[in-house]
């Protein structure tokens, strides 16, 4: 068994640890095609190689060639660790500095069985969302981790450790890029090269900057947007005996059934892998399951009239379920669902992120490598007839959202009926949850902050949460008030989250709030790191999908309308500004979500150790963290942006952000032009 002082040694060549290939008893990441030549194999093998000294390479070579033909990649099976994958104590990792040994608890989170979806292919969530590329590329940054002091900084290229450079202390510890290709390159065929190539990485979001903490990560968001679905198409936030039908029980998809039930509704979520079905039921966020559409028929019938909360797991695939719904309101005239959407990885439909209702699941694992050509025509086929279920409830009064996973945008690429008449480049028949629900929270400053404590001690979390919801309480008396249903939505969670059980993993909390309450409640945090009452360093950070971090046209910012929607910057400067302003570690990321091409994202972490050092950083990094995006939104004509901007200008003179005048007479436009 391994142990930890091992895993931070470095590489073990003297001797080689045994090849045990693949893990019977972990789910494993499809079979990719890259379609490599006979002289792309050989660079990639050379690539591989360049880790080990020669006179390892007759060893390794036919393995890694092996790895590579057979499950298109070199993951490097050998070199995976025996010890259990998990956040083990702060204290316990053999390091020179604790912001170190943050970094590699967060690491070692995100690989652990009970929270990632391919731990042994280093696959934290959506299907192809990497830790690293291999297995000696963990080994080696374990070993610098544990061997860097303050003076230094990781530089990470996707995935590979290119090394320790020495910086400041006041420099980030490190410096994450994944998938930093050039623009016109950047097509999911080149990347699938790339990535079988070893030169570059799909980080998803939080899976490549070490900062995933399980589902809760997207449960509050998830019941966020139900909730806020609620009120606004159906006029209530009381969803009792309300239906909502979706799909996915992933990494990310997999809060869906929590989220609801803590909205309070009835949902019924598809899912065609039985893995990740059984282990959200196991883990208790799954309250039933069944394989059989007649049940989901007759518990949504009976949860719908009892106006109970259910959580119902469907093992099967969401275009069957979608097809007897309809089939049913056609028989009856029922309508059985209110809300609808989708939570498949269609970033990536092609290798595992859709599956077509004409196959089954191993069918699909099967076809996807050995005719990929015959399986894209299956999918868009599947695609066509999922939409054309959809619009038919649609049209009966069931509200459609898009959740951001690339849906729409693939469904239109299959040719289905999606298109909205007269709408721009991101719009479709159905808004995307930003565009409808979320965007505006955005512009309030408010999305997705979260806290790791180190000790693994539940009760240093149960301190962090009362801190963050006193202070939220007390901050919530004096805010306008569409700021202050959002506290109090927030509050209300924060209370209730111990309740339900949400940790898996480290011991993580997330809440949305504003620019003021993210940084009182960082200070807040800190000053409890250093009166004891938190007994060791808290690591703050965020979803990528956030308020500055993201630019996705098709998700993050699908509601700005002046043009800029496919422009980077924002999310650019924002990993820019983060480094320079304290952050512990920082990361740029092309891809997550919406997929490889489609979006630059970003984030960070910082950690909290009590000093006034760190009180300092979370001061200056978190308020531009916030305000940057708040500022962009504001100049792209979102009114809730300029209302947030102009107060946090109000309580901070050393701001001063370029404010947008709008066009108040269309008339001037329209005699300018035709002049």
């Amino acid at each position: 068994m391994s142990t930890l002082k091992e895993i931070c040694s470095g590489l073990p060549l003297n001797p080689l640890p045994p090849n045990r290939g693949r893990y019977p008893n972990v789910p494993h990441a499809p079979i990719r095609t890259p379609n490599l030549t006979a002289e792309e194999e050989r660079l990639a093998l050379r690539n591989a190689l360049r880790y080990f000294p020669p006179s390892h390479h007759a060893t390794l070579a036919p393995e890694f060639a092996q790895e590579l033909r057979q499950y298109g990649h070199i993951y490097m099976y050998r070199f995976c660790p025996t010890l259990r994958m998990r956040a083990y104590p702060i204290d316990q990792y053999p390091c020179h500095t604790r912001q170190a040994a943050a970094m590699m608890l967060m690491i070692m989170n995100n690989l652990d069985p009970a929270v990632a979806q391919f731990p042994q292919e280093l696959v934290t969530y959506g299907g192809n969302g990497q830790v690293f590329s291999n297995w000696a590329q963990f080994r080696l940054v374990m070993h610098y981790l544990s061997e860097m002091t303050e003076e230094q900084t990781l530089v990470m290229y996707s995935g590979h450790p290119m090394g320790l450079f020495p910086s400041l202390p006041s420099s980030p510890r490190a410096i994450i890029t994944n998938g930093m290709v050039i623009p016109n390159y950047s097509s999911r065929d080149q990347y699938e090269k790339m990535f079988a190539l070893g030169v570059s990485m799909y980080g998803q979001m939080t899976a490549g900057s070490y900062c995933y903490i399980g589902p809760q990560g997207i449960v509050h968001g998830t019941m966020l947007t139900v909730l806020n679905a609620g009120r606004r198409y159906l006029g209530s936030d009381d969803l009792r005996g309300r239906v909502f039908v979706t799909s996915g029980l992933g990494g990310m998809s997999g809060a869906q059934a929590k989220a609801a039930v803590i909205a309070g509704c009835v949902s019924v979520i598809a899912e065609v892998d039985e893995a990740p079905l059984r282990k959200r039921h196991e883990q208790g966020w799954l309250m039933e399951v069944t394989s059989s559409l007649d049940q989901c028929i007759k518990r949504i019938r009976e949860a719908k009239s009892a106006k109970t909360p259910l959580s119902l797991g469907y093992h099967g695939n969401v275009v069957d379920l979608w097809e007897r719904i309809l089939l049913e309101f056609e028989r009856t005239g029922e309508l059985l669902v209110d809300l609808g959407s989708d939570q498949t990885s269609l970033h990536n439909p092609y290798n595992g992120g859709y599956y077509p209702v004409q196959l089954s699941f191993h069918q699909a694992n099967q076809f996807m490598s050995t005719d990929p050509d015959r399986f894209r025509n299956v999918v868009q086929e599947s695609l066509r007839r999922q939409i054309k279920a959809i619009n038919k409830l649609a049209d009966a009064g069931m509200h459609f959202w898009d959740y951001g996973n690339a849906f729409l945008l693939e469904a239109q690429r299959a040719g289905a009926e999606v298109q909205k008449v007269g709408g721009g480049a991101t719009e479709f028949r159905y808004p995307s949850y930003v565009q409808h629900i979320m965007g505006d929270i955005f512009s309030l400053g408010f999305g997705p902050f979260r806290w790791v404590c180190t000790s693994g001690d539940p009760r240093d979390l149960a301190v962090t949460d009362n801190i963050a919801a006193t202070v939220l309480e007390e901050m919530s008396a004096n805010v306008p008030d569409r700021v202050k249903q959002q506290y109090n939505d927030n509050i209300h969670w924060i209370r209730e989250a111990g309740k339900h059980k949400m940790v898996v993993g480290s011991q993580a909390r997330i809440l949305y709030s504003d620019q003021k309450g993210r940084v009182s409640i960082a200070l807040a945090i800190n000053q409890a790191v250093a009166d004891g009452n938190v007994s060791a360093p808290v690591v703050i950070s965020r979803d990528h999908h956030d308020v500055s971090g993201t630019d996705s046209p098709f998700r993050e910012t699908s509601n700005v309308y002046d043009g800029s929607v496919f422009c980077a910057d924002m999310a650019v400067q924002n990993f820019v500004g983060d480094a320079f302003r304290g952050a512990t570690w920082v990361a740029l990321h092309n891809g997550g979500g919406v997929g490889w091409g489609e979006v630059i994202n970003g984030g960070f972490g910082l950690v909290l150790d009590g000093s006034d050092e760190a009180a300092k950083r979370a001061r200056l990094m978190l308020n531009w963290d916030v305000s940057n995006g708040v500022a962009r939104r504001c100049w792209s004509g979102n009114s809730n942006a300029y209302e947030t901007i102009q107060r946090t200008m109000e309580e901070n003179r050393q701001l001063h952000v370029t404010m947008p005048f709008p066009v108040q007479d269309e008339h001037v436009l329209d005699r300018a032009l035709q002049g």
